[in-house]
Order: structure tokens, then sequence, then C-alpha cells
């Protein structure tokens, strides 16, 4: 929603602390211990890479780096990278690199190495695809669970109040918005109400100034077709009653006792630490202890049972909101397992939203891409990210906002490219989810508003589809939408990003860049019908005509 930046904590700066006594390998049946000299305080792993052997998985913000080139490196503890995690990779080639801890990978010319390693590295030949690598990592580590989030995050549209309302969350606005969905002729779905429609950070409960009659207002919303969700975080701002409850009940990550007071002298050792994020300065709950998180859900029920709120967007949890000098009820609980817990609070709610996550694929989380800007490089990352995800195991997934998330851009309509709002909604269009928040009535012309929603009638003929591959995804953890590699492999798709297949029978190839009248696709082996009716040969390259309403669409006829 909001555009992540680099935060600086108030206390001690996040220092990467990543030793082991042990690594081990194992490859099959057998492990091999890798134990460290005196002389080596982090031991790695180098793991030689096979001839045209190609890397996918880590952070899904680096979905528009893989497959990984050389000079590529992250450490995934303690960094999102504002988006989801998983500690794993895995090849074209058929194998897999999993760690139930996090690590850090680099790509050199012909090896990957591990190293800053939290926990056992494991390593399997599991085929000779990706597919095959995919396969075995979802059944043996991230299994899905056969639930999925709730079905209308799949089966409509859904609105985010973020664009049209920011920081100014009010009754009246949020019903007209509602209503001019309605009025413009666009379907009713979930409903997001955005940031500062609380009294507090913290303090869950509508501001009695912008909200005079919530229970009218959610009484109205449901009435006109729309599910609401509202947006949560774990901060609790620090001047507020709720704060100094919780505080003296000791459900905040707090200083080290250690804490050097030169430093930051107003805040005393021991005490609940102040977290800088992008609103402020909050203490954040400390979810290893079970009181934090009972606290919290009973706030989030009390929401659903007095207003009768559907679901929660649960936004930040990022790792580094989660300092590892401080300290926690359960000690030394990381980073990467703050984010985790938090993401566990979502599985009680099947109408949830996630941005920042560390592990949980398989589970019934709707995760959403990233902030994207309101340009076409970013419009260019929605692919390879969100196939990303699916290779991941984050099958249940969402490419932000259409047109971006940045309010900023939004602010002087002359900046608005109405052409990247409509290629942005065709995207969306057949994704597992579409998710709208600057009013398209409110931006575009007719020629471009009636290009969106021709876009939103296509996900409607689609949606059947899309609901069968979501419930498939539940129960296998399929991906829903898929890299070329992983649908086609050995048929040259390893580095191909600008186009993906919807389930296992649709290839989309949406427009990316402005101005473009043709597009370039790349068919796969096979017989391909084109939206129109027309009949492809595959294993070629063809290029066709991109009218501003054009999304490139092909349904597999045959193998």
């Amino acid at each position: 929603m909001k555009q992540l930046h680099i935060y600086i904590f108030l206390l001690v700066p996040l220092f990467i602390i990543a030793q082991t006594n042990a690594v081990a390998i194992n490859t099959q049946h057998t492990k091999t211990l890798l134990t460290k000299s005196a002389a080596d305080k982090d031991p790695s792993i180098s793991i030689p890479i096979l001839p045209n052997e190609l890397w996918w998985g880590g952070a899904v913000n680096d979905g528009f780096s893989m497959p990984y080139q050389e000079g590529f490196s992250y450490n995934m503890y303690g960094d999102n990278k504002g988006n989801q995690v998983q500690p794993l990779l895995i090849s074209n080639k058929g194998r897999v690199l999993w760690s139930e801890e996090p690590f850090r990978f680099s790509f050199l010319k012909n090896t990957i190495v591990i190293d800053k390693a939290k926990g056992e590295i494991l390593q399997n030949k599991a085929g000779k695809s990706l597919k095959e690598a995919f396969n075995f990592a979802s059944r043996n580590y991230f299994a899905a669970d056969g639930k999925m989030p709730d079905e209308m995050l799949f089966s409509a549209p859904q609105y985010n109040t973020w664009i049209e309302l920011m920081y100014n969350q009010n009754q009246k606005d949020i019903l007209a918005y509602a209503h001019a969905i309605i009025d413009n002729g666009f379907p009713p779905g979930v409903l997001m109400i955005d940031d500062n429609w609380q009294e507090n950070y913290g303090k869950w409960d509508f501001h009695p100034g912008r909200f005079p009659n919530p229970d009218a207002m959610m009484k109205e919303l449901h009435q006109l077709g729309f599910k609401v969700m509202l947006w949560v975080c774990p901060f609790v701002s620090p001047d507020s009653d709720v704060y100094r409850d919780l505080a003296k009940k000791g459900l905040f990550l707090k200083n080290s006792k250690d804490t050097n007071s030169s430093i930051v002298p107003w805040i005393p050792p021991g005490q609940p630490a102040m977290i800088y994020w992008w609103n402020g300065a909050s203490a954040v709950l400390d979810l290893s202890n079970p009181a934090a998180e009972k606290w919290f859900k009973g706030e989030l029920n009390s929401l659903m049972k007095k207003y009768n709120v559907d679901g929660f967007k649960l936004d930040a949890g990022d790792f580094y909101f989660y300092p590892d000098n401080l300290v926690s009820h359960i000690p030394a609980t990381t980073p990467n397992e703050q984010s985790e817990l938090f993401g566990k609070i979502g599985l009680d709610y099947p109408l949830n939203e996630y941005r920042a996550m560390w592990k949980m694929a398989g589970k019934p989380l709707a995760q959403r891409l990233s902030d994207k800007a309101h340009n076409w490089r970013d419009l260019q990352m929605l692919i390879p990210n969100i196939t990303g995800q699916g290779l991941m195991g984050y099958a249940f997934s969402c490419p932000d906002m259409i047109g971006g998330g940045e309010f900023s851009s939004f602010l002087n309509t002359k900046t608005i490219d109405q052409d990247l709002i409509v290629r942005s909604a065709q995207i969306h269009a057949l994704m597992p989810m579409m998710q709208f928040s600057v009013a398209p009535w409110r931006i575009l012309d007719p020629e471009h508003l009636n290009a969106v929603k021709e876009a939103v009638a296509l996900r409607k003929k689609f949606t059947p589809y899309i609901m069968t591959l979501t419930k498939e995804a539940a129960k296998t953890g399929q991906p829903i939408v898929r890299t070329m590699e992983y649908e086609f492999p050995n048929q040259g798709f390893e580095k191909v990003i600008d186009q993906y297949m919807l389930g296992d029978k649709v290839l989309i190839a949406p427009v990316l860049e402005k101005n473009s009248q043709t597009k370039s696709i790349q068919l796969p082996q096979g017989t391909w019908k084109d939206w129109t009716g027309k009949i492809y040969k595959g294993g070629s390259k063809i290029t066709v005509k991109t009218a501003l309403t054009t999304l490139p669409h092909f349904e597999k006829v045959s193998k």
C-alpha cells in the first residue's frame, strides 16, 4: 500500500548474526555434515551448477531477477525486501535446496555458495524439471492444507479505498466510493477500508468523528453486495491508553537491559522499544508471547462481532520491524519468526490479505505483491514476481493495485498514464485476484474506461476456470499462475518473463510497453486458439496486433 523505504530503527541498528555450529546437506538419502573449524566461523557450502541449470526462489520481490545470474546474492535473515520470503531454491534440472531457517545464497560463475545458515540445508534431486522440483518441495516442505481464502477474493474484483481517500478514511466517502462502483457498472466484491479508519494504532475501533454510525455503514455496504475488510497492523501508538495497558502486561518487544543509554537516553533499558515505520514510531507486539496474540485476535474478533466486519488486511509484519537486539518473551525469537507468527494470525480469518511473510506457503492466506509504482517498469515486474510467488508455494496471490499502489502518483490527474491503467487492469484480469483502488471512472476518459470494463468482463468469462484452479491449488499446492518454463520445460522458455500460463490451458501475453502496437509471443508446442478464434500451430514465435482493448491470450487446443 504505502511505498516501503529503508527503515532506520530507534535504538541499535539491526545486525545480521548467523552463526551455526554445523551445516548439513541431505542429498537423496545420504547426509554429509560440514563442521566448522576453529578458523572457520561461518561454514559455507559450495554447490556446483549443472550445465544450463537455472534457479528460482528466495524473495518474491526478486522475481524480476529470476532465474538468477552470476553476481546475485541475498541473505534472507532479517530482510524480506517488502514481500514474501521462502527458504527455498529450485532449478530447471529438478534440484531442490531447502531449510527451515534463513540462509544467504550467492551465485558465482559455476557455483552456488550458501553461508550464514541458521539451520540445516537440505538438497534433493527430485527430477529433471522445474515442475518436478516444485512438486517435491511442495509435498515435503509446505504441503497444501486443503483450505483456501474466502472465495470472493477470486470470484469478483476487489476494491481498496487507499488511493481515493488516503488518510482521510471516513464513512461518507467510503459509501460514496462503494455506490460509485455500482453506478459505474462495476460488480461488487471485497471492499478494503484502508489505514486511518481506526481511532489509533492499536486502538481498533472506528474513529467516532469520521464514522458517526459504523453499524449503518456496514449494513449498507453489505446490502450493496460487498464483503468488508479492515486494515490492521501489529503496532501500537505509544501515547495511548492501549499502549499503557499492554506495556504493563509485557506484550511488546523490549529494549535490551544493556542498551547504551547515551544513544537513546529517553528510553530506559527493559522498556518497550520504539520502532520506526512509515507512519512514525510505535511499539510492536511481541507475538512470541501468547498473551499478545490473544489480545490482538480479541480485538479483531470484537470488530467482527460488533460491526459484522468480514475480514482483515494485515499490513506490515516485515522482518526489519523486529530487530534481533530486542528482547522477546521467548528468548532469541528471530525477526523472521516474528513475521511468521504474524502470518499465523490470518489463519483464523478466511478473508485476509498479507504483503510480508516468512514461509507459510500452502496455507489459506492471500498474498499481495509489494507496492508498485505507477510506471511501465513496475508493470513489467508483475509477471515475474507473481509467478515467483507461485514457485514458492504462494498460490493465492494478488498483483498489487491496478495502476500501482503509490498514492502520490495519483494526486495530479495530469500525471496519470491512462494506457498504463488499462494494461494493468488487463494483467490483473487473468490472475488469481484483481484489485482496484484508484477509481477508473474518475481518472479515465470514456475510451480507456471502456477498455477497463472489457478487462473486467473478460475476467468474468474466465472466473469459473480461475475458481477451479484456486480450489485445485488448495488441495495440491499447484501455482495458479505459472512461469512458461514450469509448464513447458526444455522448450527455451527459461528466461521468458513477459508471458505466463493461467493453469495449464491458458497462455497470457499482456502488453507491457507504452504505445506498443504489436506483441511478439512465443507459443509452446501444440495447437493454440487465440481470443478471436484463430488457430495457431505452436513451437514458433508469432506477432499480433494490440489495440487498446486487446489482451493477447490463447487457449491450448491439443498437445
